[in-house]
């Protein structure tokens, strides 16, 4: 008797402990987002973080443009911040106003934390000057500093885009670089300028997932 009170219990308890051990592992790789570190965003999981380096070569390039107020910005503004970026212009009438409001949502969520940055890079730089960037920003009731819309370079904006955020997917840099932008991604880059993610700016859904992720990325050691 006293030998099957002891199988019992111990069948209890070693299942009890495989489950507990299953649910770890499921939480761990919930909470790990991937790294992207070509075109194609095919995801990179990384496991041991000191080997990040050598696996996830890919990094946000320097940049240097105008903002909003007619200000220098730099890379200096991302340094050891999450950031997202999106490319916009503001004579758009389609799906641009879709992914401002939309990431005026994900922004105004995060607006007390200055450790997230927004950066909204113009297409049309010849059109969107500083003071027609400026005004865009107010007409959105985006008060978040953190929240720059920058023009510049075409060029240089173009090469960004497409050699640094993979804006346009598996297109990348391949594609001819007077080409005309026009991308609905949102991309996601941690503290070391490594993309984490890529969502859909027009739908609602993705911006639940972009706070999540951006969330994760925070606590992230």
């Amino acid at each position: 008797m006293y030998r099957i009170v002891f199988f019992l219990i111990s069948s209890v308890l070693f299942t009890g402990c495989k489950n507990s051990n299953k649910q770890e592992h499921h939480t761990e790789q919930h909470l790990a987002l991937p790294y992207y570190n070509d075109p194609t965003f095919t995801p990179v999981f990384i496991q041991d973080a000191s080997s990040v380096p050598n696996e996830i070569t890919h990094t946000i390039d320097d940049f240097e443009f105008l903002n909003q107020d007619s200000v220098l910005v730099n890379q200096d503004i991302i340094e050891n911040k999450i950031h997202v970026a999106n490319f916009i212009f503001t004579s758009c009438g389609s799906i641009c106003p879709i992914m401002t409001d939309h990431l005026k949502i994900v922004s105004d969520s995060l607006q007390n934390n200055k450790d997230i940055i927004f950066l909204s890079y113009s297409v049309t730089p010849w059109i969107d000057t500083p003071s027609v960037l400026n005004a865009y920003k107010k007409n959105n009731d985006i008060t978040n500093t953190n929240w720059q819309f920058l023009t510049g370079s075409k060029s240089e904006i173009y090469k960004l885009a497409r050699q640094s955020y993979y804006a346009e997917e598996d297109i990348g840099f391949n594609r001819d670089s007077t080409e005309f932008l026009h991308t609905e991604h949102f991309i996601l880059v941690d503290k070391t300028k490594r993309i984490r993610g890529v969502y859909n700016g027009t739908l609602t859904l993705d911006m639940k997932a972009l706070i999540n992720d951006i969330n994760t990325l925070q606590n992230e050691r």
